[in-house]
């Protein structure tokens, strides 16, 4: 059996940690590094000390300027890393070849697959990730496979909205699993062909057997190869990648996958049952500013009040407005209406960092007990996530808390994927 142990990077307030440690109590965390960039206040790392100790193996530094063969040997790196400009470029003198743009965080992951050379990874991100940049479309994901590749791992991914999966958020996030190919869960699959690739993304792979499929789009699939050489992955490269694929000797296989759905988790399920503090709730002429069934605002011709759009029904409704560009260029701003109160019986929308303050994307609910229109709470928040009650009331201010949560990961897809882990782990020799 192989030792569960964990380097988390990019740690937040721990909701990887958290997760694998309800799979299991075998997990165990060599190292953490958490640094909230441009901040005095490092309000995210004293919150995952408070709640897991204040010790050496956590630190709060810039990952750029760590030695990465400091870091304790482990056998699973994770991490929610920043989606950003992955591009490459050749070193000024010519003599390290290769070498990333600074201050891109993907760089940092790799230097510690290169010096420590973990076994297992998994990651998180965004899943527009496999798009970017707009201008030359499945680049970024192209040069991380590619890095990947180059140090010998399989790689699988899975774009996974967590409500299809029994939780309470419409979260959609990619998750890529590698796994060097000594491993005995790679020598398992025997990842010789394409067929071969179809059933580890349909049945035997880590995402297959952690989040059930329905179905699987085989006109949608996909097959590359990855250039050898990463400065033409970033030059020439783009892929059109699906949101289920799978990686291995450069070979691509991407195909779009139908989950198997579970029945969401309301969001009047986590709402509070006790008595809210009256500062979350809104008043009535901030919730509107004409009849309640006004939906659209069309201000090409006059516009509206400043008073009127300090209200939800005007920022959460559909708008038309003049907007000029920096250059002087005037043209027609637009955008749709999207619900004004949540629904009770309907899971979260994706919860953002801006959540709790006057933006179109801030869930406001229905009370429980008086019926009267509020903002969620920070425990709400927390709980929409997957975080025990006050996990983030460790002396942050209200809106951190809800910036905290808002880039946080659901705790409930990572525990799933923690209890496949364990399986895997199980049959790996030290």
């Amino acid at each position: 059996m192989c030792k569960q142990t964990i380097c988390e990077l990019f740690a937040g307030v721990g909701g990887f940690r958290l997760g694998l440690e309800r799979s299991s109590p075998k997990w165990e965390t060599v190292w953490a590094n958490q640094w909230e960039p441009g901040k005095q206040r490092q309000d995210a790392f004293d919150c995952y000390c408070a709640h897991f100790g204040k010790k050496d193996i956590y630190v709060n530094e810039d990952i750029s300027l760590v030695d990465k063969f400091k870091i304790p040997n482990h056998n699973l790196l994770v991490g929610g890393f920043p989606c950003q400009d992955y591009s490459v470029a050749r070193s000024l003198n010519g003599e390290k070849g290769i070498e990333g743009k600074k201050g891109v965080l993907w760089w940092s992951i790799l230097e510690i697959l290169k010096a420590k050379k973990p076994p297992f990874v998994l990651l998180e991100n965004v899943d527009r990730l496999l798009i970017s940049p707009s201008k030359q479309r499945g680049r970024d994901f192209g040069i991380i496979l590619s890095c990947l590749n180059s140090e010998g791992y399989i790689v699988e991914w899975r774009v996974v909205n967590a409500a299809e999966y029994g939780e309470v958020q419409r979260r959609r996030r990619i998750f890529i699993f590698a796994y060097k190919t000594e491993t005995n869960f790679a020598k398992s699959l025997e990842l010789l062909e394409n067929q071969d690739a179809l059933d580890v993304i349909k049945n035997r792979g880590f995402f297959a057997q952690t989040f059930a499929l329905a179905e699987i789009e085989l006109d949608e699939m996909k097959i590359g190869k990855l250039p050898s050489n990463i400065l033409t992955v970033s030059d020439e490269f783009k892929f059109d990648f699906k949101n289920s694929g799978v990686m291995f000797n450069g070979n691509i296989f991407t195909v779009k996958t139908i989950p198997q759905k579970m029945d969401a988790t309301p969001l009047k399920a986590i709402l509070e049952k006790s008595k809210v503090a009256e500062k979350y709730f809104i008043s009535e002429k901030n919730l509107y500013y004409t009849d309640l069934e006004t939906t659209h605002s069309d201000e090409t011709e006059t516009e509206i009040p400043k008073e009127s759009r300090h209200t939800w029904q005007y920022i959460k409704g559909a708008k038309r407005k003049w907007r000029t560009t920096k250059n002087g260029h005037r043209y027609i701003y637009s955008e749709g209406a999207i619900p004004m109160i949540d629904k009770w019986d309907a899971p979260a929308r994706t919860m953002l960092t801006s959540e709790g303050s006057f933006n179109r994307s801030t869930h406001i609910v229905r009370d429980l007990n008086n019926k009267k229109i509020r903002i969620l709470t920070p425990v709400e928040a927390e709980r929409i996530q997957g975080f025990p009650d006050n996990w983030t009331n460790t002396g942050m201010s209200e809106k951190f808390r809800y910036f905290c949560m808002g880039n946080a990961l659901v705790v409930g897809l990572v525990e799933k994927m923690g209890r496949m882990l364990n399986k895997i782990f199980d049959a790996e020799k030290e």
